[in-house]
C-alpha cells in the first residue's frame, strides 16, 4: 500500500508520493507451507527425490524473496511447480503453496498480469481440495485481494477480503486472531478509496480483537497500533496519529530489539508525520536510523533500503538541500529499477522524486520526461482515480505553470483537485496545496477573480488544517508548523499590497490571514498553560503534570545560571539537552491534556476584530513579508527581499494596505535610533527619519485618531514609536496615545481582572548579594539602573549594582496604593515571586537582563567548553535576592534568577498589571511573525493582561519619577496605557528629561484601559 504526501510546502506546492512497507499495514506474509507428507510407498524413489529437490528450492525462494532478489528467484519457483504439478497433479495443497510463491515474486515486481492467474489457479485448487467455506481457502482470497488493492482495483479486492473475513467469523467465532488480520486488511482498502469511517471502525475492531487475546506489549497490537496512526496521519489527526505510532515504536523495540525491520518501518512512518508537521530535525534523525537498520539487516540493494533513501532524500529536498538529495535519490531509482523493474509504481515513484529535484532548479527538460513517464506507469498500474495519479497532474503541471505554459498546467491541476477531495474530503492540508497552486497559477495569469477565488477556499482549509496541529504538540513544533505556512502568508500580503486597492476582499483576506496566524504561537501555549492550570485544583493528575513542567524549567534555569556547570560545560549541554527533550514532552502532554477542557471559539475574523477597536483609535497591523513572484521560473526567482507593509483598520470601513519599503533599510533605521536613545545621542534627525520610512505613509490613513493599536513586526518590535518626530518636528507622543500588541487578534482575548485577584504586590530594593565577596564586581555608570546586555556564549556572570532609588519608588507608590503588598530587600526573592497568586498589579522594580546573540555566536563557535543556550526565555529573566550567591545555592532551589521560562510558570491568570521597573526587560530575540521571546511573552503566556516593560538600560531617577506619576495616573483613573503617556509627557516638558532616553524605555503592550474597582 502507497502513501503519499507534499514534499514542498510554500506557495507552488509539489507533491511526491512516499511508500509504507507493506508488512505493517497488511498482515499477509510469503506463503511458506511445506509439502504435506506422502505416503512413502505411493512414489518411487525418484519422485521423492524430485518433490525434496522441489522443498529446497521453496526454501531458496523464499530466502531470495526476502533479500528482494526476485528475477533470480523466480526460475527456481517455477522449477519448483514444474516438478509438484509431474508428480503431483494439478490439484494439491504443495502445487497450491508453489503457485502462491511465483505469482508473490511477480507481484513484487509490479508484474500483476503474470501473478493474476497463478493467483487465481492456487484458490481454485484450495477450493476444490477443501470447499468455498473452509479455512484453508481464506489465505489465497487475501493474496489476490492484496494483489487486485495495489492494482487500485478496489471493487475486485472488496468482496475477496469480506469472503475471507466471513468465513473467518463463521469457523473461529467473533474473538480469533485471524480474525482480526481479515478485519485490518478489509480497513486498508477502506484507507485507500477515503472511507475512512469504516477504516476506522475495523483497525479499531482488529486493534480491540488483539487486546483481549494477547498482552499489552506483544507486537501483533503494535502492528495495530501502526495502522490506526496511519489512518489518524492521512486524515490531517496528528493528535491521534503520534502516540499510536510511539506505542508501536516502543513495543517492536521491547519485542524485537532496536535493530528490526519492523522498527525500521515504524520509524519511517513516524518520521512521516514529523515531517508533514514541519519537524524536519526529528524526522531526519529517524528516517537516518531507519535506513541504517535496514542497510545492516537486508543489505544495500534492497527495495526497503531505496524506500529509505526515497524518503530521507525528499525530506533534504524539502529543506532546499538539493546537493544532499540528488545521490540519494538517485540510488533510489537505480535500486528499484534493478530490482522491481520500469513497470512497478515505486520505480514511478523514484522517477517523480527526482523530476521535482529537476524541476526546483529550472532543469524542466530533464524533469518533464520523468513525469510523464511516472504518470503513465501509474495510470496503466493502478489507474487514474487514486492519490499517486493526481499527484502526478499536479506535478506536471506545476512544471507547465513554471514554464509559462498555463494552458497545459490548468486543466491537469483542475483533474487532480476532484480526486483528492474525493479521497480525502475537502477539508484536507493536501486539497489546500493543490487549491494553492491554482491559485499562482491564475495570479500569474492575472487572473485575479480566479486567484481570489480559490485563495478563499485555500485559506479556510489552512485554517482547519492550523487548528489541528495547534491543539498538540510542544511550542518548537507549534513554531515548526506555522513556518511551513510562510509562503502562503506572504504571497496574500503581497497580493492585497499589488492589488488590495482595486480588490477589496483581498485586502479583508490578506488582514483576516494575518490576525489568525501572526503570533499563534504565543496564544496557542498562553491558551494551554492557563487552562491546564485552571484544572490543577480538581484534578490531581493535571496537577502533577503542571508541577512537573514548573520543575522541569527551574532545572533549566538552574543549571544555565550556576557556577558549578563551568567546572563541565559538556556535562551541563548534554544535561540541558535532555532537560529541552523533557520539557518538549511535557508541553505536548499539556497541549493535549488543555484540549480536553478548551471551550469552542469561533474563527478570528474580521468583524469580531474590529468591532473591538475604539471610535477614536485605530489599529496598524505590521508585517515583515517577502514579495512573491507568480510568474517566476525558479525558486530563487520566487521570493523577493524582505520589506514591511502595514494594514490600517478603523472601528468602522474596510482595512487599508500599504508598503513601507525593504525590510533591511528600516532595520537598520530601527537599531541606530534604538541605539542612540539607549546612550543619550542627539536622535532627531534618525527619529525623523525612520518616521518618514514607517508612520509617514501610514499618517494618512489614521484620520482622527487618537489612539494607535500597533502590532509591530521584526525589528520594529523593540523601538517605542512615540519618539518618532512628524513633519512639525513633535515627537509622536504628542499626538498619539501608542498601545502595543502582538496582533489585534489580541484585541479579543483582553478582559478585566477576576475577582480573585489579590492585592497589588511591590518588590524593590533587593539585596543581591548578601555576602561579603560579590561573584562580580564591575564598574558601571551610577545613575543607571540595571545590567549591561551582555552577549557572551558562557553566559558570563550578571553585573549588579545595588541603588537606594528603588526603595523610595517602592515608599512612594505604596503611598499611592495603601493595600500593596511589599517584599524588600531579603524577602524579595525567586521563592516569594513563584508562590504570588494573581496579584492586581505587580510591580518589580530590580535589574533586567538579556542575553542577545547567543544562538548566532553558540553556532559559530560550539566550542565543548561553553555553555550552549539557544532558548530566549533562558537567556533573559530578573535578578532577585541573592543574585550574586547563587553558586552557593543547591540546583533545585531559589537561586536569585528568574528567567522568562520560569516567569511563564507564575499564576497571573487575574493580573491586570505588570511593571517591570528594571532594564531592558522588554528585550528578546525577534522571531518575524513571532514577536520578541522574552519577559513580555513570558508574562503573556503566564496570564496577565497587561505588561509595562523597558527596551533600553534605564535612568534611576528618571524611572523613579516616571512609575510614581504613572502610579498617580492610574489612581487618577486613567487607562493603563494613558496613564503612562501622560506620565512621560510630564518628563519630556521637564528640563531634566526632555530626552527620550529618559522618557521613552518603558512600552506598554496588552490592554489599555481603566483598572477595574477591587
Amino acid at each position: 500500500m502507497k502513501k503519499l504526501f507534499s514534499a514542498i510546502n510554500i506557495v507552488g506546492i509539489l507533491f511526491t508520493p512516499w511508500s509504507i512497507v507493506i508488512a505493517l499495514t497488511t498482515g499477509l506474509p510469503i506463503i511458506t507451507v511445506k509439502a504435506v507428507a506422502q505416503e512413502q510407498s505411493t512414489y518411487t524413489k525418484e519422485q521423492q527425490a524430485a518433490l525434496k529437490e522441489a522443498e529446497e528450492l521453496n526454501k531458496q525462494v523464499v530466502k531470495l524473496y526476502y533479500e528482494a532478489k526476485y528475477s533470480t528467484a523466480i526460475p527456481l519457483a517455477e522449477r519448483a511447480l514444474a516438478i509438484r504439478e509431474k508428480i503431483l497433479g494439478n490439484v494439491h495443497k504443495d502445487v497450491a503453496t508453489s503457485l502462491h510463491n511465483l505469482a508473490l515474486l511477480y507481484k513484487s515486481q509490479g508484474n500483476y498480469q503474470q501473478a493474476e492467474p497463478l493467483y487465481k489457479r492456487a484458490l481454485a485448487i484450495s477450493e476444490k481440495l477443501f470447499g468455498k467455506e473452509h479455512l484453508e481457502i481464506t489465505p489465497g482470497l487475501n493474496n489476490l485481494a492484496s494483489l487486485y488493492r495495489e492494482q487500485g482495483k478496489y471493487q475486485q479486492a472488496e468482496p475477496l477480503y469480506k469472503r475471507a473475513l466471513a468465513i473467518r467469523e463463521k469457523v473461529l467465532g467473533n474473538l480469533h486472531l485471524d480474525v482480526a488480520i481479515s478485519l485490518n486488511n478489509l480497513a486498508g482498502l477502506y484507507l485507500d478509496v477515503g472511507n475512512f469511517t469504516q477504516a476506522e471502525s475495523l483497525y479499531k475492531r482488529a486493534l480491540s480483537i488483539k487486546q483481549k487475546l494477547l498482552k499489552k506489549d506483544d507486537q501483533s497490537i503494535a502492528y495495530s497500533l501502526n495502522n490506526l496512526a496511519e489512518l489518524y496521519r492521512k486524515l490531517g489527526d496528528y493528535q491521534q496519529a503520534e502516540p499510536l505510532y510511539v506505542s508501536a515504536l516502543a513495543i517492536f523495540e521491547k519485542s524485537l530489539g532496536k535493530e528490526h525491520i519492523n522498527v525500521a518501518t515504524t520509524l519511517n512512518n513516524l518520521a512521516t508525520l514529523y515531517q508533514i508537521q514541519g519537524n524536519y530535525q526529528q524526522a531526519e534523525i529517524l528516517f537516518q536510523r531507519a535506513l541504517a537498520i535496514r542497510e545492516k539487516i537486508l543489505g544495500k540493494s534492497h527495495p526497503d533500503v531505496a524506500a529509505s533513501l526515497s524518503k530521507l532524500g525528499n525530506l533534504y529536498q524539502e529543506k532546499g538541500n538539493y546537493q544532499q538529495a540528488e545521490p540519494l535519490l538517485q540510488r533510489a531509482l537505480a535500486m528499484r529499477q534493478n530490482i522491481l523493474g520500469t513497470e512497478h509504481l515505486d520505480f514511478a515513484h523514484s522517477l517523480n522524486d527526482l523530476a521535482i529535484l529537476y524541476e526546483n532548479r529550472g532543469q524542466y527538460q530533464q524533469a518533464e520526461p520523468l513525469l510523464q513517464r511516472s504518470l503513465a506507469i501509474t495510470e496503466k498500474i493502478i489507474g487514474t482515480e487514486n492519490l499517486d495519479f493526481a499527484t502526478g497532474l499536479n506535478n506536471l503541471a506545476e512544471l507547465y505553470r513554471l514554464q509559462g505554459n498555463y494552458q497545459q498546467a490548468e486543466p491537469l491541476y483542475l483533474r487532480a483537485l476532484p480526486i483528492l477531495e474525493k479521497i480525502f474530503g475537502k477539508e484536507h492540508y493536501l486539497v489546500a496545496r493543490c487549491l494553492q497552486n491554482l491559485v499562482v497559477l491564475y495570479q500569474a495569469q492575472g487572473n485575479i477573480s480566479q486567484t481570489i477565488n480559490f485563495l478563499q477556499r485555500a485559506l479556510e482549509v489552512e485554517e482547519r488544517n492550523l487548528n489541528l496541529i495547534f491543539a498538540v504538540g510542544s511550542e518548537q513544533r507549534k513554531q515548526n508548523y506555522i513556518h511551513k505556512f510562510s509562503g502562503t502568508n506572504d504571497n496574500i500580503v503581497s497580493l492585497s499590497v499589488v492589488e488590495g486597492r482595486n480588490h477589496q476582499v483581498l485586502s479583508n483576506l490578506a488582514l483576516t490571514t494575518v490576525l489568525r496566524r501572526k503570533g499563534l504561537v504565543l496564544d496557542a501555549m498562553a491558551d494551554s498553560i492557563q487552562i491546564l492550570r485552571s484544572q490543577v485544583e480538581n484534578n490531581r493528575e493535571n496537577k502533577k503534570l503542571f508541577n512537573q513542567w514548573l520543575e522541569i524549567q527551574q532545572q533549566q534555569s538552574n543549571l544555565v545560571f550556576s557556577e558549578q556547570r563551568n567546572q563541565n560545560a559538556a556535562t551541563a549541554n548534554h544535561q540541558l539537552e535532555q532537560l529541552e527533550a523533557e520539557k518538549e514532552k511535557l508541553e505536548a502532554v499539556i497541549s493535549a491534556k488543555s484540549a480536553e477542557f478548551r471551550v469552542q471559539t469561533q474563527p478570528v475574523d474580521l468583524t469580531t476584530v474590529q468591532a473591538k477597536i475604539p471610535k477614536d483609535a485605530v489599529l496598524v497591523e505590521i508585517v515583515q513579508y517577502n514579495p512573491f513572484n507568480a510568474q517566476a521560473k525558479t525558486e530563487e526567482q520566487k521570493w523577493g527581499k524582505a520589506r514591511y507593509a502595514a494594514a490600517v483598520l478603523h472601528s468602522q470601513g474596510q482595512p487599508k494596505w500599504l508598503d513601507l519599503g525593504e525590510a533591511a533599510a528600516i532595520n537598520q533605521l530601527a537599531n541606530q535610533f534604538r541605539a542612540a536613545l539607549a546612550t543619550g545621542k542627539p536622535v532627531k534627525k534618525l527619529a525623523r527619519t525612520l518616521d518618514q520610512q514607517v508612520m509617514a505613509p501610514i499618517r494618512p490613513l489614521l484620520g482622527n485618531a487618537r489612539q494607535i493599536l500597533i502590532a509591530p513586526d521584526g525589528q520594529l518590535t523593540l523601538i517605542p514609536f512615540e519618539a518618532l518626530t512628524d513633519e512639525q518636528n513633535q515627537f509622536l507622543i504628542q499626538r498619539y496615545a501608542f498601545s502595543y500588541l502582538t496582533t489585534g487578534r489580541d484585541l479579543l482575548r483582553f478582559q478585566s481582572g477576576k475577582n480573585s485577584a489579590s492585592s497589588p504586590v511591590l518588590l524593590a530594593d533587593i539585596d543581591y548579594e548578601n555576602q561579603k565577596q560579590p561573584i562580580t564586581v564591575a564598574a558601571k555608570p551610577n545613575d543607571v539602573r540595571g545590567s549591561q546586555n551582555l552577549r557572551s556564549p558562557e553566559l558570563a556572570n550578571l553585573v549588579f549594582n545595588y541603588l537606594s532609588a528603588t526603595k523610595d519608588e517602592a515608599v512612594a507608590i505604596k503611598a499611592i496604593l495603601p493595600d500593596t503588598q511589599m517584599l524588600l530587600g531579603k524577602d524579595a526573592t525567586e521563592t516569594a515571586v513563584k508562590h504570588l497568586h494573581s496579584p492586581r498589579i505587580l510591580h518589580l522594580a530590580t535589574h533586567g537582563f538579556f542575553i542577545a546573540d547567543a544562538a548566532q555566536e553558540l553556532k559559530q563557535q560550539r566550542s565543548p567548553k561553553m555553555l550552549q543556550v539557544e532558548n530566549p526565555l533562558l537567556r533573559s529573566g530578573l535578578a532577585l535576592a541573592g543574585a550574586n550567591q547563587r553558586n552557593r545555592v543547591p540546583a533545585d532551589r531559589d537561586d536569585g534568577i528568574l528567567t522568562a521560562l520560569e516567569v511563564a510558570g507564575l499564576d497571573l491568570r487575574s493580573t491586570d498589571l505588570v511593571v517591570l521597573s528594571a532594564c531592558e526587560t522588554g528585550s528578546g530575540d525577534v522571531k518575524v511573525g513571532n514577536g520578541v521571546y522574552g519577559l513580555r511573552r513570558a508574562l503573556v503566556i503566564a496570564g496577565s493582561q497587561t505588561q509595562v516593560l523597558s527596551l533600553w538600560l534605564v535612568d534611576d531617577e528618571a524611572t523613579k519619577l516616571l512609575m510614581v506619576k504613572y502610579y498617580q495616573n492610574l489612581k487618577a483613573g486613567q487607562g493603563r496605557h494613558e496613564a503612562l503617556r501622560s506620565a512621560q509627557l510630564e518628563l519630556l516638558n521637564s528640563p531634566d528629561y526632555q530626552h527620550p532616553k529618559y522618557w521613552a524605555a518603558f512600552v506598554p503592550s496588552g490592554n489599555w484601559t481603566v483598572l477595574s474597582d477591587k
